[in-house]
């Protein structure tokens, strides 16, 4: 009995203690919020599994309340600490619990405790951070495990030799970001924010992560598809291979296995798929994998994936001009220009229901595409797009500004690249593999854009063109919205991609449409300030305004109507600014907070119909 009520008052104990971390933490006050930001708590933040493209089940989330300091740049870890911190939310959101501005001159730090995870012996254990911005450095019990310069993809370091015995061990973490005062890729962050230059978004900001994998295991895969043969082609690899071991590469549909082949590590499996069904928008069918590392009979190792049959080219319609093809059939692109901002996260979304919301009401609009505008999103967002069926444009984040663009005859921008430091461009070219890497397995992406609009851009033929080479599999617009490099009439990628607000206009078909796909990169733009969820209440503002919902409609019917005249003429793709609204722009599809759908889904799907029968 004795013993029964000591474990009761232990319980009971935990329980408060839980209770009093959770009543610890609110978001920070002042700006609008999500729906979802009422369910945020430091128990259930960010839970899902962050590597869909390769899992395993033994795995612990480290998400939840850290503390955190603010101090100078190049002091020591510090020995104490501001108070806590939300992860995986960037310091400057509400959603942290800290809402502060970190700057050049400053650095974050971050503490925290995790148990020991169980292991044998010889297995290893994986720290991994799914995002950290920008220059990030860890340490475990007080020993630096490594640094990690990058916004935007993730990165991992082993950290068995750093364990020490006992049932608990410490975390620290420093980053530095100079947000715009940097070279480095950073999208629309500004340490001033104004008009379509947003917050600065500092630190973690996607989920960290520890997974135990044993001495020689599976640490990457490569898949990709040949719609020809109807072949699903999976390259792994492996870490510490020993002699005689291979690889067992298995297919599966609704359970059954209908695939498998064994490979030597580091070689190609192809597996043919009966039956095979192409994917598409309307008909996302994926196929699951599963990778197994064999020792004569014993599984060392296994990892689950998944893949489609899906290919993005270009080819010559009836009048010779070049369409964008999807599985050998020409479809017409449209989806809007999404930049992944939310009021209460910044960067990141208050839950994984958040993140696919916008995803899911684009889709209901009637949009196939969505451009991920100079952002990259955590990997469950682009395994939400593979199952849900819409396209994506992947854009690299733009960084060292300087150099302008202008329009030239109403059709191309025409500036000089930018001079870069030798850092610099060493900086934008790792980050820039490592986005194409990392994300390489998505079918959804069927597009990566290096530059925008001229920011920061260099070396445009020489990136466009390793681009190409490094994953010839997709399709590059080199440089959307202009600044093109060109020979003849050729430019350097495979698509022509203008800028126009707010009117629907196309690069000349005649010029440009015998050796380029033509491409509408932004346009629209269309605000509509709604009281009561806006970031602020004056000086906001979109490309053209308007007073009430009938008129923003008319106004879109209207260049929908244009469009699919363009569509006619040789126009393959097309981006309407823009999904939400993101501070102080108003000219989102919904408002920023996502309460308001300034459009009616229903009508807007009957209206962007016609533009894919073409």
């Amino acid at each position: 009995m004795k013993n029964t009520i000591l474990i009761g008052a232990c319980l009971l104990f935990a329980q408060q203690l839980v209770k009093a971390q959770s009543s610890s933490y609110k978001p920070v006050e002042g700006k609008i919020m999500t729906e979802w930001a009422a369910q945020v708590t430091p128990e259930n933040v960010h839970r899902e599994y962050p590597r869909p493209q390769m899992t395993r089940e033994n795995w612990v989330n480290l998400n939840g309340l850290w503390n955190y300091a603010i101090r100078s740049k190049g002091q020591a870890v510090p020995t104490s600490y501001d108070g806590e911190i939300l992860v995986p939310f960037a310091v400057e959101s509400a959603l942290s619990g800290v809402g502060k501005t970190v700057g050049k001159d400053n650095e974050l730090w971050y503490n925290t405790t995790f148990s020991t995870p169980k292991k044998s012996r010889n297995d290893k254990v994986i720290l991994h951070f799914g995002a950290s911005d920008w220059e990030t450095e860890v340490f475990v019990n007080g020993q630096s495990v490594g640094k990690h310069k990058g916004g935007y993809d993730p990165f991992d370091f082993d950290i068995t030799d750093h364990l020490k015995s006992g049932k608990s061990q410490s975390l620290q973490v420093r980053v530095w970001d100079p947000s715009d005062e940097g070279p480095q890729p950073r999208g629309k962050q500004v340490n001033n924010p104004h008009g379509i230059w947003y917050t600065p978004v500092t630190g973690i900001w996607q989920t960290v992560w520890l997974e135990t994998v044993p001495e020689v295991y599976i640490s990457g895969l490569r898949n990709a598809s040949d719609i020809k043969s109807k072949r699903i082609l999976v390259t792994p690899e492996v870490a510490g291979i020993v002699d005689g071991q291979q690889v067992k590469v298995s297919a599966w549909k609704d359970g059954n296995m209908i695939a498998e082949q064994t490979v030597n590590p580091a070689e190609m499996a192809k597996l043919t798929i009966k039956d095979a069904e192409l994917w598409a928008p309307g008909n996302p069918v994926l196929y699951d994998l599963k990778v197994e590392l064999l020792d004569g009979k014993k599984v060392v190792d296994a990892v689950g994936s998944y893949a489609a049959l899906r290919e993005i080219s270009m080819a010559a319609d009836e009048n010779g001009i070049q369409r964008m093809m999807l599985n050998g059939e020409f479809l017409f692109q449209y989806g809007p220009l999404d930049q992944g901002w939310f009021p209460d996260g910044l960067y990141t979304a208050p839950s994984h229901e958040a993140l696919v919301f916008d995803i899911q009401k684009t889709q209901d609009m009637g949009f196939n595409m969505i451009r991920k505008h100079v952002k990259v999103e955590p990997a469950t967002w682009y395994h939400a797009c593979d199952k849900m069926g819409m396209l994506v444009w992947q854009d690299m984040p733009s960084g060292d500004m300087g150099n302008g663009w202008e329009m030239k005859v109403g059709v191309l921008g025409n500036q000089s690249d930018r001079d870069r430091t030798p850092e610099s461009e060493a900086i934008f070219r790792e980050e820039w593999k490592e986005v194409m890497d990392d994300f390489y397995n998505f079918p959804s992406i069927v597009v990566w854009v290096p530059f925008n609009e001229a920011w920061g851009q260099f070396k445009t033929k020489e990136i466009t063109e390793w681009t190409m080479t490094h994953d010839p599999s997709r399709l590059v617009n080199s440089a959307s919205g202009g600044n093109f490099e060109m020979e003849g009439t050729k430019i350097t990628g495979d698509i022509i991609d203008l800028h126009n607000y707010p009117d629907a206009k196309m690069p000349d078909p005649e010029i440009f449409g015998k050796d380029n796909i033509l491409v509408l990169g932004e346009y629209g733009g269309l605000g509509l300030p709604v009281d009561g969820h806006v970031w602020q209440q004056k000086d906001n503002w979109g490309y053209q305004s308007f007073k009430n919902q009938d008129e923003l409609y008319a106004r879109y019917a209207g260049l929908i109507e244009h469009l699919g005249k363009l569509v006619e003429a040789g126009l393959s793709a097309a981006i309407y600014t823009q999904t939400t609204d993101v501070e102080v722009e108003t000219n989102g599809l919904m408002t920023y907070d996502r309460k308001v759908i300034k459009f009616d889904v229903s009508k807007m799907k009957s209206l962007h119909s016609p533009l894919y029968n073409k």
